[in-house]
């Protein structure tokens, strides 16, 4: 159970942070001409999207935040159902700070505990045939 929410997470977490990198930043930052680093004037009609008081920064920022909470205590969660190292619970909980390498890390998470599942279930078959 513990497994399956980080997978929904990871991806639930990494959208958001895309959202929040490639969108929701960039139109509180560099768009429209109250921005702090205005590189562009905001769109005729949508002036209000843009800016210090975007809208964008509610609706992703703010859920990608408390996502990111939930997400960072179900990895500690799993980190102590599978016993990780603190190495490599540190390391799943930052990947989901850096835009696509959240993806990655799900990815190679998911392959590395489905060896060490196949692993285990057959040490256990050997150990009942003997």
């Amino acid at each position: 159970m513990s497994f399956a929410l980080y997978r929904v997470l990871a991806y639930v977490t990494g959208v958001f942070l895309l959202g929040l990198t490639f969108v929701a930043m960039p139109a509180k930052y560099l768009v429209g001409e109250t921005a702090r680093f205005s590189l562009m004037a905001a769109p005729a009609g949508l002036e209000g999207w843009f800016g210090p008081e975007s809208p964008l920064m509610l609706f992703i920022a703010m859920p990608h935040g408390y996502i990111y909470m939930v997400y960072v205590f179900v990895v500690l969660w799993v980190a102590l159902d599978r016993r990780w190292g603190a190495g490599k619970t540190l390391g799943v909980v930052l990947a989901g700070t850096i835009p696509v390498l959240g993806f990655v890390v799900e990815n190679r998470v998911v392959k590395s505990e489905r060896a060490a599942d196949e692993a285990r279930s057959g040490t256990q078959e050997s150990a009942a045939a003997a």
